[in-house]
């Protein structure tokens, strides 16, 4: 039996466990890598709906403790969304596109979504349900929830200005912080869920067209139709089996709220829906209409990461001001001169590497902003010194080179907290994409030291500045260290983000027709892991498989 919108309430009481944003973008845990994730389809899709089709539980990307995952007999759907992807100015590409569900309570609208999410065959969605923004409820309200004279299905039960605001930033791109509610205290729990953007939102909720804010933010509305007496069958087949209720007070609470709230509040806006769908997730022909629209608006909107922008956009240009090179000193030299050098063996190459790393994460403290402070010394006489003018210092690492500088900046920095962000490639789009993200919480408070070995065209070095901007990280907050970087790339990321801090102990001028540093260091990872990299990691820029 599918679940409802706005009256599973027992069906909901499992709620999220205070998931963190690395299990929102967590793989699949049955082997599946990123090549079973096919890339956009060019016309039509490749799976298309038919009655074989099981039907589908309710998943949300609020409300339950399972990964966000969809998985189907051919592929597994990431429904917690990701970073929007941007062009070379750091800039955005056109805006999700959002399908609006609405329909009475039971009538089928969770099925229908998990269905269009299927047919879509797009590796990207969110999906977010109206049950996470009820509001709170003061004792009074709570009182009568639990003698089941609360209405759950009046517009003023829900927090419509919250949920015009999280949907908005959905639509552009944004991370979000979307609210878990606990169906059981009628209250929001104090962890909060992170949501990214994606290709596609659908939202669904029995009012989701009740708002007139919210419709302007809907691409498309379809309304879910389902006869009242298969609605009412559904209600009762779930609160007896499920939540353990008696035949009387479940129509007594049908009759008193559920019936009339659709009739008034419902019903009625179906006026405004573009796609009527009755019968709910049986309808396949009406499904198959809507996957075919969603899919031509998609080909509008397909978006394309242009590296040859990257290589071209800013030939002949002088280096920005925002990047510093640590001086080159004969010892500085040296250890390029081993670390560069292909006969060097692994053991050389890690300790002068850390050695340099060591030496770069130092200069780039120096430029931290400091503020004058008076200490008393041993001695009873006061010194005039200085302090780090803010909360505190954040390191993230691109894996999985970056890795490598983690323990040159915990020698640096005592008790520094550390995240990390993983960037692949899509082999059918050519486009980075984000996999893996785990950041300490209120990272936006922090100096962030963003760290890669080496940065060639800027892809993955852009890619993660647009997750810690997406994450209200300022951008003049944010320091990228590298080891080695390219002309091509330091001109990308300070042209697309101008206030990052570039922080650096060499810049080479050339970037090969594979995108490889020259005459460069060859790829760090390989050589520091002494490993072979697999072909589908945004490493350090290098090898990446545009």
């Amino acid at each position: 039996m599918e679940s409802t919108s706005c009256d599973s309430k027992a069906d909901e009481q499992r709620t999220d466990k205070g998931m963190e944003a690395d299990s929102s973008m967590s793989r699949s845990d049955s082997g599946s890598e990123h090549d079973s994730l096919d890339g956009l389809p060019e016309h039509v899709p490749r799976c298309p709906l038919t009655p074989s089709l099981s039907p589908r539980k309710r998943t949300t990307s609020q409300s339950k403790t399972e990964p966000p995952l969809l998985r189907t007999s051919k592929r597994t759907i990431y429904t917690a969304g990701r970073p929007p992807w941007y062009n070379v100015t750091g800039t955005t590409f056109k805006e999700a596109f959002v399908i609006g569900l609405c329909g009475g309570s039971a009538s089928g609208k969770t099925t229908v979504a998990n269905k269009i999410i299927e047919a879509l065959d797009v590796p990207w969605v969110v999906l977010l349900s109206m049950d996470s923004f009820y509001k709170v409820l003061n004792k009074e309200e709570q009182e009568l929830a639990a003698k089941n004279e609360y209405n759950f299905d009046h517009p003023d039960a829900f927090d419509f200005e919250l949920l015009v605001t999280v949907l908005r930033k959905l639509k552009k791109g944004k991370s979000v912080k979307v609210p878990v509610y606990d169906f059981t205290s009628h209250s929001r729990r104090k962890e909060w869920k992170t949501v990214y953007g994606a290709n596609v939102v659908i939202f669904e909720g029995i009012l989701a067209f009740a708002n007139k804010e919210l419709l302007k933010l809907l691409d498309m509305k379809v309304f879910v139709d389902t006869d009242s007496d298969i609605r009412l069958i559904r209600r009762l087949k779930r609160d007896i089996s499920q939540r353990g209720r008696d035949i009387s007070g479940i129509i007594k609470q049908y009759n008193k709220f559920v019936k009339p709230a659709f009739e008034q509040y419902i019903e009625p806006t179906v006026q405004v829906a573009d796609i009527v769908v009755p019968r709910g997730g049986e309808n396949f022909v009406a499904l198959d209409l809507i996957v075919q629209h969603v899919h031509s608006q998609l080909e509008k909107r397909k978006l394309r990461w242009d590296i040859s922008a990257l290589a071209s956009a800013h030939q002949g240009q002088p280096l920005p001001k925002t990047l510093s090179v640590m001086e080159s000193t004969p010892q500085v030299r040296g250890m390029h001169t081993i670390i560069r050098n292909k006969e060097t063996n692994r053991d050389e190459f890690i300790f002068y590497s850390k050695r340099l790393m060591r030496l770069l994460i130092e200069h780039a403290l120096s430029f931290l902003p400091l503020k004058p402070v008076s200490v008393e010394t041993p001695q009873g006489s006061v010194y005039e010194g200085k302090r780090l003018s803010g909360k505190r210092i954040t390191g993230v690492s691109i894996l999985r080179a970056g890795e490598t500088m983690e323990q040159a900046l915990m020698a640096v920095c005592k008790d520094i907290r550390l995240g990390k962000i993983l960037i692949q490639t899509n082999h059918d789009t050519g486009e980075p994409e984000l996999h893996y993200l785990r950041l300490p919480k209120d990272i936006s408070e922090d100096y962030v030291i963003l760290m890669d070995s080496t940065v060639s065209t800027g892809a993955a070095a852009l890619m993660a500045v647009r997750v810690l901007l997406d994450h209200d990280v300022a951008e003049d907050k944010i320091f990228l260290l590298s080891l080695l970087m390219a002309e091509m790339g330091v001109h990308s990321v300070a042209y697309a983000f101008p206030k990052v801090r570039i922080i650096t102990t060499a810049v080479d001028k050339e970037v090969n027709d594979q995108f490889h540093i020259i005459p460069g260091i060859g790829n760090f990872g390989d050589r520091y892991f002494g490993t072979d990299a697999p072909s589908d990691l945004c490493e350090s820029d290098e090898g990446m498989d545009f």
